[in-house]
């Protein structure tokens, strides 16, 4: 019973010393001040990296901006165009009927329908082409916004670790 005893005594005075040894290598500055450093130079990366994921985001918002802009006037030119042509569409009609189908206004007005109809196509295509624009400008944006939200852990880290290190803890 008092070899267990001693056993047990032994045993927890050398856990204790273990304890106290590797909290005084915990508490050891230089190994932790050495940190502090390359913890500021983290800092630095990340800010500069904010810096620069926040300005694209800001020019993929104002390409969204622009380019929706040019998606409204496109369609306003293309419904404009479709307003012509349903009015030349009438006219075509009427002179028909008034003039005969082979007389010169009919003519003029297929003419007028023809280019009608060439106009509302461009702008279709152009609706489409600032949709796409549109699209991947978004995606962009979503892009640089998720690395914002990246860099901005990574400096709450970094400068959390350069606080741990200051402490000494």
């Amino acid at each position: 019973m008092k070899a267990e005893l001693l056993i047990r005594r032994g045993v927890l005075a050398f856990a204790l010393a273990g304890l106290l040894g590797a909290g005084a290598y915990a508490q050891d500055p230089t190994a932790q001040q050495q940190d502090v450093p390359s913890d500021k130079k983290d800092i630095k990366h990340d800010k500069k990296d904010l810096a620069k994921d926040r300005a694209d985001r800001n020019a993929d918002q104002r390409d969204i901006n622009k380019d929706k802009h040019d998606l409204t006037k496109d369609r306003a030119d293309r419904n404009a165009d479709q307003r012509d042509i349903n009015k030349d569409k009438s006219q075509l009609a009427s002179d028909a009927k008034t003039y005969g189908a082979n007389s010169s206004q009919v003519q003029t007005d297929r003419k007028d329908l023809r280019a009608d109809r060439t106009d509302r196509n461009a702008d279709q295509r152009d609706i489409n082409h600032d949709k796409k624009d549109l699209a991947n400008d978004r995606t962009d944006r979503n892009k640089d916004q998720r690395d914002i939200n990246k860099d901005k852990r990574d400096l709450h880290k970094d400068r959390k670790d350069l606080r741990h290190d200051r402490r000494g803890h």
